[in-house]
């Protein structure tokens, strides 16, 4: 009747924190925390065989990092592209004489 008591893991809950932090104060940093505590997480998880729980967590605070770091890189691309294609217009219309 005595079920025992597990505990949740201390690197889930911090995943899951700085996974949520990484969409509002903390945009990047807060994601690359998320990202390497979740996968942690994950393996201490496994590696207590049923004593420890916080796998959901460890996994939303996984996927909210990856999401905002991959977001971070396509902005990034973007303003590169962007930029750079501004760069060449300025750079052609100076070649032209047409500035």
């Amino acid at each position: 009747m005595n079920a025992p008591i597990r505990q949740t893991s201390t690197l889930a809950v911090v995943s899951l924190v700085f996974g949520i932090l990484g969409w509002t104060l903390l945009p990047f940093l807060g994601s690359l925390v998320a990202v390497v505590c979740g996968h942690m997480a994950r393996g201490e998880i496994r590696r207590a065989q049923g004593n420890l729980e916080g796998d959901g967590m460890a996994v939303a605070g996984l996927v909210l990092g990856y999401i905002v770091i991959g977001l971070s890189l396509l902005a990034v691309l973007a303003a590169i592209l962007f930029f750079g294609g501004l760069a060449a217009l300025i750079g052609l219309a100076g070649m032209n004489g047409s500035f």
